[in-house]
């Protein structure tokens, strides 16, 4: 599931390292981060009431929500104002193209 990303080269601390970051991006780019049960397929970006939500489903794997979170972003302008580490701004580009 991530795209342009050789997944055998993440380990399991590294993945949950650049989730957490991304999803303090999203925070700061306003977006509501809600962490709920999907049956571990699941999540993404959509707008409830005006305001912008990500889901991020609790019972899908840490690649998967990594990957859901990096597609759901890849298509936000107001990404490009934030610092984001080489790793995970190579990912999004992968999701642009």
């Amino acid at each position: 599931m991530l795209s342009g990303l050789h997944k055998e080269n993440l380990e399991p601390m590294d993945t949950e390292v650049l989730l957490s970051e991304l999803l303090d991006v999203a925070e700061k780019m306003g977006l509501e981060i809600r962490h709920v049960l999907l049956d571990g397929d699941g999540g993404g970006l959509c707008c409830l009431r005006g305001q912008w939500v990500l889901f991020v489903d609790g019972q899908a794997s840490l690649e998967d929500c990594l990957a859901t979170t990096v597609e759901a972003l890849a298509s936000r302008p107001e990404l490009d104002d934030f610092y984001i580490r080489p790793q995970l701004r190579a990912m999004i580009e992968s999701y642009k193209t």
